[in-house]
């Protein structure tokens, strides 16, 4: 007996809007926003870059091009994990 591979994730995630304070993500028919104050990383990221975003598992997110990984618990839960950038 061997076990089987697992599929690809097939869940939905999307960028919906963007504007200049952030943009929005939508996932499993949830809507988050993602502001450029708390993920800086994304302000001088092209159009291209945000909508690049590629579902790494259930509850992570990656932008590739810009090293940036993002935990779904983090966006429904800021207050409990604060960001810090050197």
């Amino acid at each position: 007996m061997s076990s089987e591979k697992h599929g690809a994730v097939t869940s939905d995630s999307e960028i919906t809007n963007i504007g200049t304070t952030g943009f929005w993500l939508l996932v499993d028919g949830r809507e988050y926003f993602v502001p450029y104050k708390d993920y800086p990383g994304f302000r001088d990221a092209t159009v291209a870059q945000i909508f690049a975003v590629r579902r790494l598992g259930p509850t992570q997110l990656s932008w590739a091009a810009l090293d940036i990984d993002v935990e779904l618990e983090a966006l429904e839960h800021p207050e409990q994990f604060p960001l810090q950038f050197q």
